[in-house]
């Protein structure tokens, strides 16, 4: 049985599994709308806008 995508309610990291890789957070949703693909985070004008710090992936917006 393959484990959903979800994205984290705390941190919008999109990840598959039980618990938000980067946050060790439980509150995961299936429903979220967008993605955003962040290679270089200092370097990024929209990952600034988002406060995102780090490389990865992440939703723009969770239910």
């Amino acid at each position: 049985m393959a484990s959903k995508t979800k994205a984290c309610k705390v941190c919008n990291t999109i990840y598959d599994g039980d618990k938000c890789p980067e946050c060790d957070s439980r509150e995961g949703t299936e429903s979220f709308k967008g993605k955003i693909v962040v290679l270089n985070a200092e370097k990024s004008e929209i990952a600034q806008k988002l406060k995102l710090n780090k490389a990865g992936t992440y939703a723009i917006k969770t239910r």
